[in-house]
């Protein structure tokens, strides 16, 4: 079982929005227990952490290429956390995932994620 599902991808033009969710189902622990973060990788570049939120959602962090564009959000009654996206550009293009972490502190570190989802991809044409 897959414990992170992202969806709401696709393709649009430059300057579009999307919001991508991603529902947790198969955590060790109950979802409000783990800090989440998005995730993004583009072909030929390194996986990086666009944004993370804590467990409460109390803070927040995010790329600087992505700030004042992106914001990150949870639902914990619903298992969820959001990505929306607004402004977008062709740079954007990538896979992104989901991620779920225990790390004491909030992190952009993929490597303090232990469960991850199987991405989806968002496509920005010019």
């Amino acid at each position: 079982q897959v414990p992170l599902v992202e969806s709401g991808g696709g393709l649009l033009q430059a300057g579009g929005s999307l919001r991508l969710s991603c529902a947790a189902s198969g955590l060790t622990l109950t979802f409000s227990s783990y800090n989440m973060g998005w995730f993004r990788q583009a072909p030929g570049k390194e996986r990086e952490c666009v944004a993370a939120i804590t467990w409460r959602g109390g803070t927040t962090l995010y790329a600087d290429s992505v700030k004042g564009r992106f914001t990150i959000s949870r639902d914990n009654a619903k298992n969820t956390v959001y990505l929306q996206m607004n402004s977008l550009k062709p740079e954007d293009t990538a896979v992104y995932y989901c991620a779920a972490s225990l790390w004491s502190s909030l992190t952009a570190k993929s490597t303090l994620y232990g469960h991850w989802g199987q991405g989806t991809q968002v496509t920005v044409s010019s």
